[in-house]
């Protein structure tokens, strides 16, 4: 079955606005979404995976590598490069019940018992090289897990050293993960690598939901003929999404813009100035999804909640939520 199409998702800005951001600059830092179960969470992933355009890739290498890269970090293209394909943009599943051995790879068992040879079996990481990581129920993921993938996503190379390999492949994805937070918290380590936060939640609006169920109904009894009806508004937005990659190193981040983002920061108390960085990446990625030449203090608007909501500190004085108070901060710094 063909994915959901993008477009046809109903409300749930936020959440579609992050994931551009994070399809046009994927140093943005990977999306995090929490909210209701069945509020179109995996739906919107899987859907912009589909839009995006195929990338080029060397045939035949397990990591889908880029003919136009260095092949520095790759043991497959590092003995030479042949010919090329294209490939959708891999989307890969991390199940919370994932062993080490299925993540990282491990030794491939069935070459060394029948031909006596040391060959590695590459895992999920290096299925998601070049394309997103999906891990649903973030915040069950176990701890060893958890910091496997701060290592990776830190450095963007995988290194397995076990059962008498040794060896280092890309493991370059944007991180994407889900969850409910009635469920459990998630660890502040992994909390602090996503560059966007989003909150999702199940609409209250009768004309919303009715909308929702007609779409999805609709895709579900006939799937090609659903995608076929948003092929064209599809298109627009795959041209878009190229379009600001493309403009993405032209578009200009003024002083000023700076100095606010820095106050806005400084308002909230976040820790360390990784917010003002992605508040700066996220907002130019915006403005080159908006066709915009320059950052404006609005692009700021619109990213702060999604950029600065998981990175406060408790305040045991202020019962309001993460995303009220960045509200109240972006009212009063950054006033209409």
């Amino acid at each position: 079955m063909p994915a959901f199409p993008f477009t046809a998702i109903v409300a749930q800005e936020e959440m579609k606005r992050a994931l551009l951001i994070a399809a046009v600059d994927p140093t943005v830092g990977g999306v995090l979404v929490f909210g209701d179960r069945g509020t179109g969470k995996s739906t919107a992933i899987r859907a912009l995976a589909a839009l995006l355009p195929k990338i080029r890739a060397v045939a035949g290498c397990p990591y889908s590598c880029s003919p136009d890269s260095p092949a520095t970090d790759c043991p497959h293209c590092s003995q030479g490069r042949g010919k090329t394909h294209t490939i959708p943009v891999p989307v890969v599943d991390l199940p919370l019940g994932a062993t080490e051995d299925r993540v990282v790879g491990a030794l491939d068992l069935e070459r060394a018992l029948t031909r006596g040879e040391k060959a590695f079996e590459p895992g999920l990481l290096a299925r998601a090289n070049r394309g997103f990581l999906y891990i649903d129920e973030v915040n069950l993921l176990e701890d060893h897990l958890v910091d496997l993938l701060l290592d990776v996503a830190a450095s963007g190379v995988n290194t397995v050293e076990r059962e008498g390999l040794s060896l280092r492949h890309p493991a370059r994805f944007v991180l994407v993960g889900s969850g409910n937070p009635e469920e459990g918290e998630l660890r502040p380590q992994l909390l602090d690598r996503f560059g966007l936060a989003c909150e999702v939640g199940t609409p209250t609006e009768i004309a919303t939901r009715i909308e929702v169920v007609r779409r999805r109904d609709a895709f579900e009894r006939d799937p090609d003929g659903f995608c076929a009806a948003h092929a064209k508004t599809e298109k627009v937005l795959q041209k878009r999404i190229v379009s600001a990659r493309e403009r993405l190193g032209t578009v200009t981040v003024p002083d000023a813009v700076l100095e606010a983002a820095a106050r806005l920061c400084l308002a909230l108390g976040t820790d360390g100035l990784r917010g003002e960085l992605t508040l700066m990446r996220t907002a130019r990625a915006l403005a080159a999804l908006d066709g915009a030449e320059t950052v404006g203090i609005d692009h700021l608007r619109q990213v702060a909640p999604s950029a600065l909501r998981h990175r406060l500190r408790r305040n045991p004085l202020d019962e309001s939520g993460s995303t009220a108070r960045v509200a109240r901060a972006i009212a009063e710094v950054l006033p209409e």
